[in-house]
This record gives structure tokens, sequence and C-alpha cells, in this order.
């Protein structure tokens, strides 16, 4: 619902956009740093993503997955420097290359929590738990929001935005979505850009003929009028500001050379190189700040998980490797830092349709040039029905790693200051430690 606080703050926001736009450009590829967050929809398999490679952990895993097992010599295998090995899925050869030169690291059995909680305390309901925790719909936007137990009406990355404003000259790009809405890029102040992939932005009624061109004149001369009403003066300047920000993305990605990267041409590919040409045009932008949304439905793998999980790993490996190359192409490859989210993981134990069930906690990817790679941050879970770290009896894993954590760690690398961190993430206090060292 379009309500008229939301109205106002769309107003406030469009017109701080402007002022901003008159400031003197910054030089920002002297002090540039992106988050690219990739948001993996309908609750992501950990348990097929990420498998343990000690004899007596992976036939607990093969034993108690069944016919969902993954057969070991499928597996992308992996060392860490304790010398634990894990076997990634089997299409995920590019963050095996990635992992093991150091720019890709895991972090595992992440969740929304409220504040830490054992197995036996989830068991005895002696510990708060967010809010409808298996509903796909509310740990989507809690994983967003980092709210656990209440509504939300910003989203974490929008809130670190906001800590970082002063560092863009023009705010308008300093958040970008390439998958539509996103409640994780709204803030306070931050309102994100939305971009399509593939497509033309701007204002596609006006062609260049000498009569369209006078209309769009007309239009524009509309908007600048002083009507003295302050609501439709006020929609006028959020008008012209749109005008303006997809005229100059429009401006930049069709004269802008393809990248010499090459990209997957899939739904996540496409957005992957979306967002390195965006990354390209920072200092056109006027941003040293950015933080992009993008995502992919369909791990929702109640049934015939294999071959369909296996299609959606075929995606996420190579978008996420075209990506890290292209920021190497760029010289940013330490200044752009992408992660997966998802709301949930999966259950260890199949149900009767050839699929896993919904989970909690999940492993996570974190890429780039200032990653701490090569490693796996927190600690893996018991891979057993049953076990220390199973809240269900079907390999449901309690996290050992929060949300705000995984967060915390990502948002002090973009710039959020020490002092605001407990104001994007309000339950980081219960956790300790705050940081997990993931990244330089």
């Amino acid at each position: 619902m379009f309500t008229r606080r939301g109205f106002l703050n769309t107003v406030i926001s469009a017109t701080a956009v402007e002022r901003l736009a008159r400031l003197p450009a910054l030089a920002a590829g002297e002090d540039y740093r992106a988050l690219v967050c990739v948001f993996l929809f309908g609750g992501n398999d950990c348990n097929n993503t990420v498998v343990p490679l000690g004899t007596q952990d992976y036939q607990g895993y093969q034993t108690a997955r069944g016919a969902l097992a993954l057969a070991r010599n499928t597996l992308r295998e992996v060392t860490t420097p304790g010398g634990a090995g894990y076997g990634l899925h089997p299409r995920l050869t590019d963050l095996q290359q990635l992992f093991s030169q150091k720019k890709a690291a895991i972090v595992a059995n992440v969740g929304m929590m409220v504040q830490p909680m054992t197995r036996d305390e989830y068991r005895r309901r002696a510990a708060p738990l967010p809010i409808n925790l298996f509903s796909h719909s509310d740990q989507q936007l809690q994983w967003q929001s980092a709210i656990a137990t209440g509504s939300a009406r910003y989203g974490w990355g929008g809130r670190a935005a906001d800590s970082a404003a002063g560092r863009n000259a023009d705010r308008a790009l300093a958040t970008v979505s390439l998958s539509g809405n996103a409640l994780f890029l709204l803030g306070r102040d931050a309102r994100p850009a939305l971009v399509d992939t593939g497509t033309t932005t701007g204002l596609t009624s006006f062609n260049n003929s000498q009569e369209q061109q006078a209309r769009l004149r007309a239009f524009q001369e509309i908007l600048a009028s002083d009507e003295g009403y302050l609501l439709v003066q006020a929609g006028n300047q959020v008008t012209a500001a749109g005008i303006r920000i997809t005229s100059q993305l429009s401006s930049v990605l069709t004269t802008s050379p393809r990248l010499n990267t090459p990209f997957p041409a899939t739904t996540l590919g496409r957005q992957m190189e979306q967002v390195a040409r965006l990354v390209r045009a920072r200092d056109q932008f006027g941003v040293s700040r950015q933080i992009f949304f993008a995502s992919l439905g369909g791990w929702d793998t109640h049934t015939g998980q294999i071959s369909s999980h296996d299609a959606l790993m075929g995606q996420l490996g190579p978008a996420l490797g075209a990506l890290y190359k292209a920021t190497e192409e760029l010289g940013v490859a330490n200044q752009v830092t992408a992660f997966t989210a998802s709301e949930f993981g999966r259950t260890l134990n199949p149900n009767s349709n050839a699929g896993s069930d919904h989970g909690w906690g999940s492993h996570h990817f974190v890429i780039g040039g200032a990653a701490k790679g090569g490693q796996l941050y927190g600690r893996f879970p018991t891979v057993a029905l049953n076990g220390p770290d199973d809240a269900s009896g079907r390999g449901v894993w309690v996290p050992t790693t929060s949300l705000d954590q995984y967060g915390a760690t990502l948002a002090a690398w973009f710039g959020v200051p020490e002092q605001a961190l407990a104001e994007v993430f309000p339950n980081l206090g219960n956790f300790a430690p705050a940081r997990l060292g993931f990244l330089d």
C-alpha cells in the first residue's frame, strides 16, 4: 500500500539525491567498495553444496541422505588449513578454483537467530526463536532485514548504505537491485535503483523524432514548474529524479563496450554481467560505496531435487566465477565482495518425493580479492540424524553462526563504523565474536 508516510519518505530521499548530485564528483575509483548479495530464494540445500569428506563424516552423510547423496568421486574437493576436506557440489568448479586460490571462503551453518541456542534449548523452547521460523516469506524478509522478532521497514543492506551515504556524491545508484523490489536495499534514506538486464532503461515512450522530443521538453517543463501544492511539487521532484537517473543509466549502459570476460547466458549470469558493467561506471555515477542485490529462484526442492539442484548450481558457480574474473579485468577484485544468502537450509533426511524439506542453518560463500579465502569459518555441524546439532531428528541444523555475525563482517568491511553496526544488526550484541574475520 502506498501510504502518506511512504510517499513523504520517497520525496525526502529524492530531494536529497538531487542536492547531492550537485556536489563535486568524488574520486570514487580511489576509495571504492561494493557488496553483491546473491539471494537464493526457496532455501538452498547446503547438505549437497558442501559435503564433509572425512571417512566417518561422509559415511554418516551418505547413510542419512539416501537417494540424495552425491557420490564422493563427483565432488569438487577443497582442503582447509587444518587439513579438513570438503566436497563442493559437482557444478561448483569455479568456486573450487577460487577457494584454492584463496579468493573464496565458506561460512558454515549460518542462520537467523535471536540469541545463541543449543539443540536441547530449541527442543525445550528455552530461548526466543525468530517468528515463523520455517516459513519462506517470513524468513526471506528476516534474512533481508536482520529483524528476527517483528516487522521491518528497512533492510540491513539499506541501513548499511545509509551509514556510508556521505562517501557518495550521488546516492541515486548507491543501492541497485537487478531483481526487482527488495527489502534488503531499503533504508531510511537509501532507495534502490531497479535495473533490468537485457533491456533499455529510461523513458521508452519518447523517441528521437522532432515531435517526440518537443513533447519530452514540455513534460520536463511541467515537472519543473511550481504549482504551489506541496504534494504535487514533491511528486514532480521524484519523477524528475527518476528521469535523470534512468537517462544516466541508459547512456552509460548503451554506450559502454562489452567486457572481455564472458558471462553465462543465464538468469544469474546476466545479472552478474550487469553488476560488473555498473561497477565499471562507478566514477561516472559518482559513487564510492555500492550495494547490489541479485537473486535466483527455484531452490525449494521438495521433489526431484537431484536434477533441479544440479541445474541451479550450474547457474550459481559459473555466474559467481565470471563476476570475480570481471572484477580482475576492471582492477577492482579487492574492492568487490559477493556473498550468498538464502532463507534457510534443508533437511539432511530426504522426503518421500526424492526431495528435501525446510531446514534452518545453511552454508554460504564469500567471494572476492578481500576474502581471506581457502578457509571455512564457523563450526560445521555434526552431519548425523539426532546428532548434537539436529533440531528435529531429520537433520535440521541449529545454526552455530548467526546472520548478524555474517552480515556484520560484510558491513564492517564495506565501511559501516563500529558504533553503527548495532543499529544495522540489532541482535549483534547477543553473539560473540561480532565479526568472523573472513574479510581483510
